[in-house]
Parts: structure tokens; C-alpha cells; sequence
């Protein structure tokens, strides 16, 4: 196979996680390609929930406020009971932001809508998913992978140095290298179906029949559309009707109402929920993303939001190993990420289950803002932490200001793709200057201020301390002054430059 590669990654699958990665490496001037087997762009809103960490992830890649104004944050849930009375509850928690959190309400935003938001980021960037491409099979050496491609215009083979399958549950990219996808079936079936429909107000979550998996139903009213979703448990077997008038007659039975009246479908599917995790996120170059990596169910709004982790926290990595970095980088993807949705299926499960008590309600626990990488091999502290901030954990917002007394944030520090380095009263000479890397200093003669405390309170540094954030905002190192040697020798892991990531 030894040709030599054409691109440097090709993205299989563009759904959230394919352009997240996309537009991760379109941004680090990785050269790539995104390809899917579909003619066009899916247009249903299976995923529809956007927790607060990835509201953070979306101000980092410039579509955040396209996000917001395209959805709205949850309605009230409306549980009718058989006289017809209803009592409203919240389903989500609705959180005030603070300095260290500034998202801290999920938003309800159809996947479609989040998805066309991505594609226009991505062609801002100069790139675009490349649709009618089918993945036929994988060939690969230590040097690259050879894609074979079946596209609209004849077969062909892409090779490239990386290749991700971000191809979905049934990911051909994992059924072809062999990788396990254990776990159970939950023995829940369930139809999801976009419409338009009326006889309903749009300013609640209308709930029937809570206490009975035969007759639940659930319309959701889709912020930024004139549709509503309809969710319903239907029977293990038999076939469903997805037309409008079958949906329609299933709403009638169910709600005991003959003045909801769907009109049209604009996309629907019936599906068996499953709880299944990978065995491996990688094969020699070949890795995989999203729900190609996990699949549960959607009862916590974390499918969507996990695979756009996934991405986000891959796409810095290919380009650092691509740029040059030890390939360890690439070995942690899987170490930090495997782990997370691991916990993140056995929450969703549990929620499932209070779901069929009709007790589901969603706290901080799906909001993804306590996820860390405490067992990473890219954390260090120099010496261990026993209180506060740890290395791995996600590196908080703060108030600050700068020297020239204009007001600023923390999180504007981090955006963009390069490596953060701030110290805490320090002295700014201990370390040099160096590619993707970019140095702060609060204190005497430092560049920033933090007159109101926010950041000493978020951080809980003591004087002397320098923190390291990752491309992807995570805590990577945090070093006293006495240690510096360690944080030189740590950039290395992330290509900037070093010797190793060990304590010295």
C-alpha cells in the first residue's frame, strides 16, 4: 500500500462529531476530508439537547451565538393527567451563570439546526462535506490507510496518514477493523418523529400517560421551527406507522384528544435503545468517534454533546502528532475519552429507568461541566495537589482585566488553538517563549489583573504557580516555581518543543 498519503486525515461520517473534528482541523491548517455515505445532510433532530460544556466548546469555535439564536432553552414540561388538568414542572436545571461558569442552561436546539450552524463554520474555514461517498473498505500500513471510496462518479481510493470513523452506531469503520461493540439492549423501542402539527401550544413539553411505557407520549415543541418533535414507546416488533395519519392516530389514542392534528412528517424513525460501548477507540491510524464509539439512550441529552467532546478533543491531538509530537498524544484520546462515556452510559441508563417511572429530571449530573481527566497521562502536578484545581480537571471562566484596564475574560485567553501558560506571581523569565504557545501573568509587570478576585478563587493558585491549559481548555500541568524544569520537560508530550512529562 506504501503510496504516499494525499491528506492528512479523512473524516468518515458528517454528522457533530465529523464537522467538529473538521472544523478542529481546518483551524490547525490540518489538510483533511469529510465525506458521507448520505446525498444530503441529515435533517432530523434526533439529538436536540446542548449541554452547558459544549455551549463552552461552541464559543471556542466561533458559532455560539449562531447556536443561541438558533434554539431557546427548555419549555416547562406540561404532564397532563386523565381529567385533563396538567401540572408544569421544569425537566432540566435551570442555573444561574457565575464567573467560573457561563453557561449553565442546556439549550434545546434541533440537530439539524446545530449541524447547518457547523457546516457554515466549516465553509467560513474553506472546507465542506463531501456527500454520496460510501466507505467500501479499509487497508492500512504504519505509514497511512488506503480508504476505498464508493462515490456518485465511480470508485476510488483516498489514502490519508489518519482515518476516523465517525460513521454512526452502525459504523462500518468499526465492523470492518473487527472492534468489539459490547454491551445490552434495554429492551425499550421507541419512534422519534419530526411534524408539524396542531391543537398544541408551543410554550411547553406536553406529557401524557408519565406511569405507563404502552401509552407515554411526548411533544416537544423544536425552538427555531414551526415543528414539533413527537416521542413515543411503541411495541418490541410489529411495524409502525410513520405516516401522518398513523401518527396522528397514535396521538389521538394516547392523549384522549381528537384536536391535535398532525399534518405532515417531516422525518421520523423507530429505533430498539441500546446501551454499547467499543472495546477500543483505536487501530494503528484508524480511529474512532462519536456514536461509532458509544451508543445509549437519549435520555440525558449527552449522545450529541459527547460525540462533539470526542472531536474536540481529538482534533488537537492529530494535529499535534501530525506536526510532530510523540504519538502518545494519540494514545490519550482514548484514555480520557473512554472513561467519560463509560460513566456517560450508565447515567443515561439510569435515567432511562426513571423515565419509565415517569421521574425523569435532570440536574447538574448532565451538564458535563464536572467531566475531567484526573487519570490522564497528560496531567501533572509538580507537587501533587490535594485541594482545589487539579491538573485534568476543565480550567474555569474568570473575570479579569487587563493591563491596559480593558475588562476580559479567562475563557478569551483560551480560544483559538494554541496552548495557554499562565503564571500566578511569577517570574515571567523562567520560561521561554516558544510556537503555539502563549504566556499570561497575573502580579508586578504581568499583563493581567485580577482585581476582584475571580480568578484567584477559581484556580486557588498559590504565588509562584504556573497552570498549562490544553488547546482543548482542560488543565494539562500545574507547576510551583521551584519545579519549572517539569513543565519544560512536559511540552514536549503536546509538540511544543520538550524532552518528557515526568516529575522532576
Amino acid at each position: 500500500m506504501a503510496k504516499k498519503p494525499v491528506v492528512d486525515v479523512l473524516i468518515c461520517g458528517a454528522g457533530a462529531a465529523g464537522l467538529t473534528l473538521a472544523i478542529e482541523l481546518a483551524r490547525h491548517g490540518v489538510s483533511f476530508r469529510l465525506l458521507d455515505k448520505l446525498d444530503k445532510p441529515f435533517q432530523g433532530s434526533r439529538g436536540k439537547g446542548i449541554q452547558p460544556r459544549t455551549l463552552e466548546i461552541f464559543e471556542d469555535l466561533d458559532i455560539i451565538d449562531r447556536v443561541v439564536a438558533a434554539g431557546g432553552l427548555y419549555p416547562p414540561q406540561r404532564e397532563y393527567r386523565d381529567d385533563g388538568s396538567y401540572l408544569e414542572s421544569q425537566i432540566v436545571e435551570h442555573g444561574s451563570p457565575t464567573s467560573a461558569e457561563p453557561y449553565r442552561q442546556p439549550l434545546l436546539v434541533p440537530q439539524f439546526l446545530t449541524e447547518s450552524i457547523m457546516r457554515e463554520r466549516l465553509a467560513e474555514l474553506g472546507h465542506r462535506a463531501e456527500y454520496g461517498c460510501e466507505l467500501t473498505g479499509i487497508e492500512q500500513d504504519k505509514d497511512g490507510v488506503a480508504a476505498h471510496i464508493a462515490a456518485r462518479h465511480g470508485e476510488q481510493v483516498i489514502h490519508a496518514r489518519y482515518l476516523i470513523g465517525a460513521d454512526g452506531g452502525r459504523s462500518f469503520v468499526r465492523s470492518t477493523l473487527g472492534i468489539g461493540f459490547p454491551g445490552k439492549t434495554l429492551g425499550v423501542r421507541a419512534l422519534v418523529a419530526d411534524v408539524v402539527l396542531s391543537g398544541l401550544e408551543r410554550d411547553a413539553w406536553h406529557r401524557f400517560n408519565k406511569d405507563s411505557m404502552a401509552r407515554q407520549l411526548s411533544l416537544c415543541p423544536l425552538a427555531g421551527t414551526e415543528l414539533f418533535q413527537i416521542q413515543a414507546p411503541v411495541p418490541l416488533e410489529g411495524d409502525v406507522d410513520l405516516r401522518a395519519a398513523g401518527l396522528a392516530a397514535m396521538v389521538a389514542q394516547r392523549a384522549g384528544r381528537d384536536d391535535i392534528r398532525v399534518q405532515s412528517v417531516s422525518w421520523a424513525s423507530v429505533y430498539t435503545m441500546n446501551a454499547r460501548l467499543a472495546d477500543r477507540y483505536r487501530d494503528g491510524r484508524v480511529f474512532l468517534a462519536g456514536d461509532a464509539a458509544h451508543i445509549h439512550p437519549p435520555t440525558g441529552g449527552q449522545g450529541l454533546n459527547t460525540s462533539i467532546q470526542d472531536a474536540y478533543n481529538l482534533g488537537w491531538k492529530l494535529a499535534a502528532a501530525i506536526a510532530g509530537a510523540p504519538d502518545a498524544i494519540l494514545d490519550s484520546y482514548e484514555e480520557e475519552r473512554r472513561p467519560v462515556a463509560a460513566g456517560m452510559l450508565g447515567l443515561s441508563t439510569q435515567l432511562l429507568d426513571a423515565m419509565k417511572r415517569g421521574e425523569l429530571r435532570r440536574g447538574r449530573e448532565v451538564q458535563q461541566l464536572d467531566l475531567c481527566y484526573p487519570e490522564s497521562p497528560l496531567a501533572m502536578e509538580c507537587p501533587e495537589r490535594s485541594t482545589g484545581l487539579r491538573a485534568g480537571d476543565r480550567a474555569p471562566d474568570a473575570p479579569i482585566r487587563r493591563a491596559s484596564g480593558h475588562s476580559a475574560r479567562v475563557f478569551e485567553l483560551f480560544k483559538g488553538t494554541h496552548w495557554t501558560l499562565i503564571g500566578y506571581g511569577v517570574d515571567r523569565a523562567l520560561v521561554a517563549p516558544r510556537a503555539g504557545l502563549r504566556i499570561h501573568r497575573f502580579g508586578t509587570h504581568g499583563d493581567l489583573i485580577d482585581d476582584r478576585g475571580h480568578f484567584r478563587d477559581a484556580y486557588a493558585l498559590e504565588p509562584g504557580t504556573w497552570t498549562l491549559v490544553r488547546p482543548d481548555g482542560y488543565i494539562g500541568a500545574i507547576v510551583a516555581a521551584d519545579q519549572i524544569t517539569s513543565l519544560e520537560n512536559y511540552f514536549r508530550i503536546g509538540g511544543l518543543d520538550a524532552n518528557n512529562g515526568e516529575c522532576s
